[in-house]
Order: C-alpha cells, then sequence, then structure tokens
C-alpha cells in the first residue's frame, strides 16, 4: 500500500511550479547562473533578476527573476536558492509562481537560471546520481534496484516514471523521453529505465506502493505523501513505443499528475514563503504600492495606539472620580462610640464601611432600651 502521512501539510498552489536539484559541474554555479539570466535579458526574454548580498540570507545564495509568458500577459517572478557547496556540489531550490495557474507549455524556470546545454551538469537529483535530461537505467543488482525505487516512490519534489522495454530498443529508442516533453515538465521529471528481462522484479519493488508497470509501458509513481485519494491505474501507461515519436499518453499521464492537488515537499512551504514575503526585485508600481500600504498600517497601528490612550484615561477619571466620592462619604459618617478597638483593620475599605455601619446600628438600639429598662426597674421596686 502506498505510505502516507499524519502530518496535513499545505497543498501546493496550480500557480506553483517547484524544483530541486544539484549542481555538479566544473565552473562555479553564481557564475552559471549569472552568465545565463544576462543572456535572456540580454534577448529579451527575461524583464530582470537580481542577486542578493550574502549577508541577506547566510547558508545560501539567492537570485531573483522575472519574466512574462502567454504573449506577455501573464508575469511569472522566480527565486533561485542555492545552498552552500557540498562534497556532492551544490544543492539548488527553485519555487516560482505565475499570476494564472501554471501551463506546462510555457517556458521551464530552470532554463531561465541554467543553461540549456547537455554538459553544464546542474540537472543532478538532489539526493542522487540520478539525472533530469537523461535516462537512467535502473540497476541490474535487485537489492539495489529496490533501493533506489524505493527512494524515487517515496520523493516528494520530482515526478519519477519507470519505463519497460519490451524489447532491447536502438540508439534512438535509449534516448531520454525528456526533450519530447512540454518544457515544464522537463527538469522535473526522473526518468527510470527498466530493461525486459526486469520486469518482475521491479513490479515486485514496486508492490508495497500499489503500483505496477505495464509490459512495455510505464507508470507515475505516487510519491510522499501520495495525492489524496491516488490512484495508480489512472497514473499507467501501457505501451510507450521508444522510436522518438511524442509519447502522447505518457505525456497526458504526466500532465494530470502534476495537476492533482499535492501536497508541498518538506522545505517547499519556506520556500513559497519566502518568495511571497521576501522579495526585493520590485518594479516602481510595486515598490510605490508597498510604501502605501506600509503607510496604511502605520496609521492603523497610530490610531489603535491613540484609542488605547483615550480608554486608559477614561478609565483613570473614573477611578478618580469613585475614589473622591468614597472619601467624602466616610468624611460625614460619625465616630464610633465605645472604647476603641484593639484589632488592626482588616478587609477592604468597603467591608471597614459595612462595619461602622453596623456599629452605629448597635450603638442606637442600646440608646432607645436604657430609659425602658430603668422605668421597668422602679415600678417593681415601688411595688414590693
Amino acid at each position: 500500500m502506498p505510505t502516507s502521512t499524519t502530518v496535513h501539510r499545505p497543498t501546493t498552489p496550480p500557480t506553483v511550479w517547484l524544483a530541486r536539484g544539484r549542481h555538479t559541474g566544473t565552473a562555479t554555479a553564481e557564475d552559471v547562473i549569472r552568465g545565463t539570466l544576462q543572456r535572456h535579458k540580454d534577448s529579451g526574454a527575461l524583464r530582470d533578476h537580481l542577486e542578493l548580498p550574502e549577508s541577506a540570507h547566510p547558508g545560501e545564495r539567492v537570485v531573483e527573476a522575472r519574466w512574462e509568458v502567454a504573449d506577455g500577459s501573464v508575469t511569472v517572478r522566480a527565486r533561485l536558492a542555492l545552498a552552500d557547496a557540498s562534497d556532492t556540489g551544490r544543492q539548488w531550490t527553485l519555487t516560482a509562481e505565475a499570476e494564472q495557474p501554471w501551463d506546462m507549455r510555457w517556458p521551464s524556470p530552470a532554463t531561465m537560471f541554467w543553461p540549456s546545454d547537455p554538459d553544464a551538469g546542474w540537472d543532478h537529483h538532489a539526493g542522487t546520481e540520478l539525472r533530469f535530461r537523461d535516462v537512467n537505467p535502473l540497476p541490474a543488482d535487485d537489492k539495489e534496484l529496490r533501493r533506489v525505487l524505493r527512494a524515487a516512490a517515496r520523493d516528494p519534489w520530482s515526478v519519477h516514471v519507470v519505463v519497460h522495454e519490451a524489447m532491447t530498443p536502438d540508439a534512438v529508442g535509449r534516448r531520454p523521453l525528456a526533450p519530447l516533453l512540454p518544457p515544464g515538465l522537463r527538469h522535473r521529471v526522473v526518468e527510470h529505465r527498466a530493461t525486459p528481462q526486469q520486469l518482475r522484479a521491479v513490479n515486485w519493488a514496486l508492490r508495497e506502493f500499489d503500483v505496477q508497470v505495464p509490459r512495455g509501458g510505464a507508470v507515475v509513481l505516487p510519491g510522499a505523501p501520495a495525492p489524496a485519494g491516488h490512484d495508480s491505474a489512472a497514473f499507467s501507461v501501457r505501451s510507450v513505443f521508444l522510436d522518438r515519436g511524442e509519447p502522447v499518453e505518457l505525456i497526458d499521464a504526466l500532465t494530470r499528475f502534476v495537476a492533482t492537488p499535492r501536497p508541498l515537499p518538506d522545505g517547499a512551504e519556506d520556500a513559497l514563503t519566502a518568495l511571497r514575503e521576501d522579495w526585493h526585485l520590485l518594479t516602481l508600481e510595486e515598490e510605490l504600492a508597498r510604501e502605501r500600504a506600509l503607510v496604511a498600517m502605520y496609521a492603523d497601528a497610530l490610531e489603535a495606539m491613540t484609542k488605547s490612550r483615550d480608554l486608559y484615561r477614561e478609565a483613570a477619571e473614573h477611578a478618580h472620580e469613585a475614589l473622591a466620592a468614597y472619601r467624602d462619604s466616610a468624611a460625614v459618617l460619625p465616630a464610633p462610640s465605645g472604647p476603641p478597638s484593639q484589632e488592626t483593620p482588616t478587609g477592604s475599605p468597603l467591608q471597614q464601611l459595612t462595619r461602622t455601619f453596623e456599629r452605629l446600628k448597635v450603638n442606637a438600639r442600646s440608646r432607645r432600651a436604657g430609659p425602658a429598662d430603668d422605668q421597668d426597674a422602679g415600678t417593681d421596686g415601688s411595688g414590693s
């Protein structure tokens, strides 16, 4: 059965294009990106780009770019974050968002930052030696084959497709399918190729994910977490002709899979938030709108502070009035008769005031009862 997770992640918006890879080329990744962006800007394919200073995001280099698609009617903003160098190269994360739902026929955001020549070395899968734009033959060893496919079936960032060769293909059939895919899919899809005799081992390895590869066909792996209600049969193709003809059914399956609501992979939510909220490549109109928003925010904050101050002042005035009224009422009360109490007054002023009234009542009753008692005593004396 497909693996599942109890963590509820936000769904990837249909306007967002995500990819993650690794640069292993000999040239410096920053130089490659700068050169590619400048060429696109000179040709008019790119409106503008901006490389943020190193101090802005310690541990990574961030580059922003903006361009238009759909004959200039839709703006795309993209952010590429390049991690520090490691023994396995430079990991990159590319997040792009358009003003409309993404059309896979639009240019790939990856080609705006990276060159399209096959030897550029930027198109490696982030965690493995797999390539995005090349055929990745499955290992001959069954144990290694299972390891590769299980990792591919759980990968949330890339789209993995397994193609089975019904018979050993010729040189044309051994070419990758990536150039035949729509531009928006070419740098997100990892193609795994199984030889004719590997079909049983492949399906055995994928059995735990409820996925099977048809003989001579292909299947799109679900990723982890799998989309809600994922049906592997809906993304399975019964035949893929490796003759360089357009793989219509496979393209349809990949396009439908990418269009399904899928949870954001780990790290993608932060990348998307940075694209939306930490954007620096602003047009003049956007800068003006941002300043107006800041002014409105400050005005609201000032108004809230003023209201709070007025409410506090009004409460203080009421408190002073109540205290003055209490003092006036305490001044007109008569002093209690009898010896002063040795007890230290305790309780609130209201309790002390209540006790004073009680003592006054007791003294009044005592004065009224005194003469009557004397009269009764005199009568009794005369009669004896």
